[in-house]
């Protein structure tokens, strides 16, 4: 069994502009953070993700960087990270970066030069190229966020290409200087002490050279078996991995769109000389109505069977990451469970519970230990993410939509829902900020709140901070081997792990009515290490109530 600390570390994500602000101008900075690093320290966690604290414009909310080695103004300074480097550090809690080199902000000095003329030294550091004789995009592909993915440049008459936002230019990663470039930049800042990188869509830093017209969908062409886990993407990691990675004592996560389990073996195998573990979001992505827009619920059956052919294709053989949601998603308790009065705490446990007891490296959602849920958006003007936006103006602008059809399938699964302030206290703004905060805080913070919720032993936070507790004690959460039982049933997620002479049974209703279970005749008599209801386990058939979770251990 390959031990690493990485592995049985349990990750906190934050987002900065949403986490806690220190100085009331309503947006979340780095001395926030570090205002709260005891209440993550009493919760439990070993690391935090940072998502995106360098210089932008933000376009894209920081993922749009200008400057890879300077703090965005408004989260504060450069003295403001190593203090809150320093502050974590002493508490045990490791730093992860985010680290976004795909593609760069238009505003990047790289850029700025680039597009100055076809000569010019950093032109090659980008993806330009000739546009079609008509005056038309070299070709169909569409962006990631909407509209084309090539922008014209009228200074030297070339587009170039951006697979995110027109004020997102993609690095050409074919050019070793720039591969250079990255790599002594990640370095300077593994020397500053930081403790790993979440790598940005970095299954798409490899293009194909030849870039045909893409298979439409919707609007435009498909780009993806061109751009993502293109041709040299794992010589290109490899490399990485030799100059940078190997010579820290690092954790390294890549958020690979379009991986595969047969991909994941290569980017992150435990034999492998790429990254420690990858992000797959296959239990995420929903047969969207429109695009990734849908109102549906998502079926149980096959979550159980993505989630379930993770945990089995990559046993020995590569790492897992854990979630449920993140800044990309909607909040998991809304998503996958039920986030009606009643519900709603019951089944924020009883997703931690499915989650946590799988094996891989668990993340935890800023917000989401206290069940935190959607927002109620009703108009446009309370948006504030280019992707939700877009999409709008896309569907609805053309006419292909009414309102009414999309308006509920933007409003469930905007990346807003996960961006609003986290609510400490039931003070004005949610104790988040004594300014008009940049986006609004979620009206039910009276009622789910960091404060109300470290104080009651009953809460989502506690069941939580208990969950992390029990996998930091039992081996067998962390590495133990995972069965799936009942794989058609569309109510409950039933599975084992197994370790040595440990057994155990997880055991979770995704249903709102009452449901019947036989346990296992091998665990009759096991003891209960955590449940979400007031039930005895000891007897063989038992009726589950709405959303309960437990978890049975052999020994």
């Amino acid at each position: 069994m390959d031990k690493r600390w990485w592995k049985e570390a349990v990750v906190y994500q934050i987002y900065p502009r949403s986490f806690m602000d220190s100085n009331g101008d309503g947006i979340g900075d780095l001395k926030g953070i570090t205002s709260r690093l005891d209440y993550l320290k009493y919760l439990g966690i070993d690391v935090i993700w940072l998502s995106p604290v360098y210089q932008s414009p933000n376009d894209d909310n920081g993922y749009d960087i200008s400057d890879y080695q300077a703090i965005m103004d408004e989260f504060g300074s450069m003295e403001d990270f190593d203090e809150m480097l320093s502050e974590a550090h002493k508490r045990g809690i490791r730093i992860v970066m985010d680290l976004v080199v795909n593609h760069t902000s238009d505003e990047h000095k790289w850029f700025v030069e680039s597009r100055k003329s076809k000569e010019n030294p950093y032109r090659d550091y980008y993806i330009w190229r000739e546009g079609k004789e008509s005056g038309k995009a070299p070709n169909n592909w569409g962006a990631c966020f909407g509209g084309s993915a090539w922008e014209y440049d009228k200074e030297t008459e070339m587009y170039y290409l951006h697979m995110f936002s027109k004020k997102q230019p993609d690095l050409n990663w074919d050019n070793p200087k720039v591969r250079q470039e990255v790599f002594d930049m990640m370095t300077w800042w593994c020397e500053k002490g930081i403790d790993g990188f979440r790598m940005d869509v970095i299954s798409m830093i490899s293009k194909t050279k030849e870039m045909p017209d893409g298979e439409v969908h919707d609007f435009y062409g498909d780009a993806n078996p061109y751009c993502v886990n293109g041709p040299n993407v794992h010589a290109y990691l490899q490399e990485m991995n030799e100059k940078v990675l190997s010579k820290y004592d690092i954790m390294t996560v890549g958020e690979t769109p379009g991986v595969t389990t047969e991909l994941a073996k290569q980017y992150a195998g435990e034999n492998g000389h790429e990254l420690n573990m990858v992000f797959q979001f296959e239990h995420v992505e929903s047969d969207g109505k429109y695009g990734k827009w849908t109102d549906e619920k998502v079926s149980l059956i096959r979550l159980k069977k993505t989630m379930s052919r993770w945990q089995t294709e990559l046993y020995g053989k590569a790492w897992n990451s854990l979630f449920w949601d993140n800044h990309d998603q909607p909040r998991a308790v809304s998503r996958f469970g039920d986030d009606r009065p009643g519900y709603r705490e019951v089944s924020a446990k009883m997703l931690a519970t499915c989650l946590h007891m799988m094996q891989g490296t668990p993340y935890i959602y800023q917000g989401e230990e206290l069940g935190m849920t959607n927002y109620p958006f009703q108009n446009m003007e309370e948006f504030r993410d280019i992707e939700s936006i877009n999409a709008y103006n896309e569907w609805c602008g053309s006419g292909l939509l009414s309102h009414q059809i999309f308006w509920p399938c933007l409003a469930g699964k905007s990346r807003d829902n996960a961006r609003t302030p986290v609510q400490w206290d039931d003070s004005e703004n949610a104790g988040f900020s004594t300014g008009t905060p940049w986006i609004a805080v979620n009206p039910n913070y009276k009622e789910i709140n960091a404060k109300a919720e470290t104080a009651d032993t009953g809460s989502v936070f506690h069941y939580y901070k208990k969950l992390i507790a029990l996998r930091k004690q039992n081996p067998v959460i962390v590495y133990g081997k995972y069965e799936l039982l009942l794989e058609d049933s569309e109510e409950l997620f039933v599975y084992t792990r197994a370790l040595d002479e440990k057994k155990l049974l997880v055991v979770c209703s995704f249903s709102d009515e009452e449901e019947k279970f036989t346990i296992p005749d091998e665990f009759i008599g096991a003891s209960c290490i955590i449940s979400n209801r007031d039930n005895v386990y000891g007897s063989g058939r038992i009726a589950l109530q709405p959303y309960e979770a437990f978890v049975l251990m052999k020994e």
